[in-house]
């Protein structure tokens, strides 16, 4: 249902968020990078990726460069990776800066998946209760991932689910779902 290589929100958005840098790793300038995507493909080497404060990711000034990944490996729940031209000094300073991609580098998605970039923001109407709110984040849960819609003062979660999810149409902006009785309170 989801791919999960996204935080923020706009579907205009040329950048799309693939992860954060945590760390350090030793003394040749690798980062402990946590990745919000479901693959490490975007950590493939030659990967061209955008390291800038979040702030900034819109409008892709000041405070970012682009970097070409030299190596990447798997480590705990991220990766550790090391950039072209990136010393330890320099990752020092790097370190709490986002990772993005150009949305033009992103892989074609399968039908019915979506990056979490283009579902936030979504307003979410459910069949029987009518409008619920927007999704102001998603959660991901192991099993599935879990929708946060906020409005009208609260928090409802919605599971990622295809019985669930009735409709995404991210050209009008709109989610229907069919939210399953014990979640509506």
């Amino acid at each position: 249902m989801t791919q999960g290589a996204v935080r923020q929100n706009s579907v205009d958005r040329r950048l799309i968020t693939i992860g954060e840098i945590t760390g350090v790793h030793g003394v040749k300038g690798y980062l402990k990078v946590r990745s919000f995507a479901d693959s490490l493909d975007l950590f493939s080497p030659g990967i061209r990726l955008f390291l800038g404060s979040s702030e900034n990711l819109d409008t892709e000034v000041n405070r970012g460069d682009w970097y070409n990944i030299v190596r990447a490996t798997p480590h705990k729940k991220g990766v550790i990776a090391l950039f072209e031209g990136v010393t330890r000094e320099i990752a020092e300073g790097l370190v709490g800066r986002n990772i993005a991609v150009d949305r033009d580098d992103l892989p074609e998605l399968e039908p019915d998946t979506y990056y979490w970039e283009d579902l936030v923001g979504l307003k979410v109407t459910d069949i029987h209760s009518g409008y619920l709110g927007v999704i102001g984040y998603i959660l991901p849960t192991g099993s599935n991932d879990v929708f946060v819609v906020q409005g009208s003062g609260k928090e409802i979660l919605v599971p990622a689910l295809e019985w669930v999810i009735l409709n995404v149409d991210i050209e009008k902006g709109e989610m229907t779902i069919d939210l399953p009785e014990g979640l509506k309170d």
